[in-house]
């Protein structure tokens, strides 16, 4: 069985540490192991659990910490609390038992770093055992992204899948109407829907429907003190013309932090063409920028090499970061200095989400935060503390 991003071991005096990969929080660690331990037979259905206080020494823990665990067990129906008795292990929900089929509506898989992971994530999910994903499959030219993400929609409706995982269009004019037209669709062959990544309404408006992400205001605003503190002065926020709601927000997050710090640049966020060397020469005469922030990794690389061709020293004259830390990252001619995700934990809380949306269809729609952690190298002038 996998593992779901899950490491155990026991020590001499019966505890046991579980410590996730990357940054699982402990709560999650904990249920996924008592998850296991029940999947595999330890805890049988009608058996009662340890008591909290005994869970807590065992995972060396908070109370808090082990309530949250269990409440997520609860919630997805794998255990029951009886007042004054303790947690029972109970028959799984229907969901928890019936093989169900679910559609990945991804535009950019293959295309964004972070979408694999997440993907990865759903399948080694617990909660994923017995059900399936399915990409669909679109014309090699289908015209455009809009057009292709609406032939999948087509084909998961022909197919009748239970949901489906829906990553918001970006970068182009058409966006918004598309990802509508997307999820009124589905909506109405009684299809459930997961947002992925970003939502699908302009920001700061925000969808009725489920999102699992990260915090992009506050990984802009992190992002954004970081250079500040480094001695950055006058930073601009540079994006991709078109870019999605996820850049909107973490452009908000960037003119925060500059009216935090009280600097004497009021901020600027830049969206053009940041494969135009004019456009980006315009830019760097006419702000004067001693730090980009940019919206993700792709854009700093771009931008990075620009500085690098105009004989502009990075970090020296101009300091560069980004967000999502792609594997190119610690690679390019200055190491990058950008936000990691947890793609694979985003991927397990979605399918989590999905299967609570499929038990509770007319629930309010939730929002699903990950962690994520400012990686400090090279670009950004700065040591890590």
């Amino acid at each position: 069985m996998a593992d779901g991003g899950l490491k155990s071991r026991s020590s001499k005096d019966g505890k046991t540490a579980v410590q996730g990969r990357g940054e699982m929080p402990l709560h999650r660690s904990i249920y996924e192991q008592l998850l296991r331990e029940i999947e595999d037979g330890r805890w049988k259905i009608g058996d009662r659990l340890p008591s909290e206080a005994l869970l807590c020494d065992r995972f060396s823990a908070s109370r808090i910490t082990v309530a949250k665990a269990i409440g997520q067990l609860q919630r997805e129906g794998r255990v029951r609390r009886r007042a004054g008795s303790g947690t029972f292990v109970q028959q799984p929900s229907s969901t928890g038992g019936t093989a169900l089929r679910f559609g990945l509506l991804i535009p950019e898989l293959g295309l964004t770093e972070i979408f694999e992971p997440m993907c990865r994530g759903m399948m080694t999910s617990p909660l994923a055992r017995p059900h399936s994903l399915t990409w669909g499959h679109t014309a090699e030219d289908p015209g455009s992204p809009e057009a292709g993400a609406e032939d999948l929609c087509r084909q998961f409706i022909a197919q009748r899948v239970t949901g489906v995982f829906f990553a918001p269009l970006e970068y182009s004019a058409d966006r918004y109407a598309a990802n509508l037209r997307v999820v009124q669709a589905l909506e109405k062959a009684g299809i459930a829907i997961v947002l992925l990544d970003r939502c699908l309404e302009p920001f700061p408006k925000r969808s009725k429907y489920d999102l699992v992400g990260i915090d992009n205001h506050r990984a802009g605003a992190l992002v954004t003190e970081h250079v500040i503190a480094a001695g950055a002065k006058r930073p601009v926020f540079a994006a991709r013309a078109e870019s999605g709601v996820t850049v909107q927000v973490r452009s908000a997050g960037y003119l925060a932090a500059v009216r935090a710090a009280g600097l004497e640049y009021a901020g600027m966020v830049w969206n053009g063409d940041v494969e135009s060397a004019a456009e980006l020469d315009a830019l760097l005469a006419a702000e004067k920028p001693d730090a980009l922030v940019c919206a993700n990794d792709k854009t700093a690389a771009t931008v990075m090499q620009h500085l690098l061709n105009r004989d502009l020293r990075v970090p020296g004259d101009v300091r560069v970061t980004g967000v999502d830390d792609v594997k190119y990252a610690k690679f390019l001619p200055v190491p990058l200095t950008t936000i990691h995700q947890n793609c694979a934990e985003m991927g397990r809380l979605a399918m989590t989400v999905m299967l609570d949306r499929v038990e509770n269809p007319h629930r309010p729609g939730v929002e699903v935060l990950t962690g994520f952690e400012l990686v400090v190298r090279e670009s950004s002038g700065a040591q890590k503390a």
